[in-house]
């Protein structure tokens, strides 16, 4: 049980960043959930107290570090500390050819799959380091695009794969300090993207066709393992995926 510890989960205000902060107060740990659109975050608190679990709601757009700042600042200041981070907040971009992506649009996409993960575990690491006792857990969403792409994709995919890069370089940055970095690479829950998935997804030869999804809950009970694990041992890297989706045998 984790009572008494704390859990800030990004983009927690709908999809996975709700299933995993469920899950996350499930387990006992009292879930910060940020995000940019307040009305989805008090939905989630308030499902979670339904729930029997304890959370409160922060709304952050965490490609702006002014607004990351004053995040860990409040959670500092009301906790005095932070156990577990999921870097799950993140966005896609236009599915249009590569030669015609807008480059306002690939700004906006790096501003949160890649940097607002650097400035969250930025800012966990600051307070993490200095809390007694020392250390936590952060994991990051990486995506099924973290190993391999969709057509037309190439933002969402380029940040994702920087992801992985942030992944292993904080957890090997964060031995010291008795922080445990890892990621989950999730590929077609039943998110908001789920109805689009069963009418069919661009395919690498072109075509058009339906893909298999799993329920969000799974989703949430994997972070929950995750979470759940002594600091003495970490999963660097879990893939959880649709059992039927084409991604093994992707392009």
């Amino acid at each position: 049980m984790a009572d008494n510890k704390i859990a800030l989960v990004t983009g927690g205000g709908t999809g996975i960043g709700r299933a995993a902060a469920l899950a996350l107060a499930g387990l006992g740990y009292f879930v910060v959930v940020c995000g940019r659109r307040k009305p989805q975050l008090d939905e989630a608190v308030a499902a979670i107290k339904a729930a029997g679990g304890k959370a409160a709601a922060h709304p952050c757009d965490v490609g702006r570090p002014w607004e990351v700042d004053e995040m860990f600042r409040v959670i500092e200041k009301h906790f005095g500390r932070l156990d577990f981070l999921f870097n799950n907040a993140g966005m896609g971009g236009p599915p249009v050819l590569l030669e015609d992506l807008p480059f306002e649009a690939w700004e906006s996409v790096v501003s949160v799959n890649l940097n607002g993960v650097f400035l969250c575990t930025q800012g966990a690491f600051r307070l993490m380091k200095k809390q007694n006792p020392q250390g936590g857990r952060i994991v990051n969403n990486g995506s099924i695009s973290a190993h391999t792409p969709r057509p037309n994709s190439i933002a969402y995919t380029s940040t994702k794969h920087a992801v992985t890069g942030i992944t292993k370089a904080a957890a090997l940055d964060g031995r010291k300090y008795n922080i445990a970095v890892g990621q989950i690479d999730i590929g077609n829950a039943e998110s908001q993207m789920a109805d689009k998935m069963k009418k069919g997804m661009p395919q690498p030869d072109g075509s058009i066709k339906p893909e298999a999804t799993m329920p969000l809950d799974h989703v949430g009970q994997a972070i929950a393992m995750m979470a759940n694990l002594p600091l003495e041992s970490n999963v660097l890297e879990l893939t959880i995926k649709a059992t039927k989706m084409p991604f093994e045998g992707r392009g």
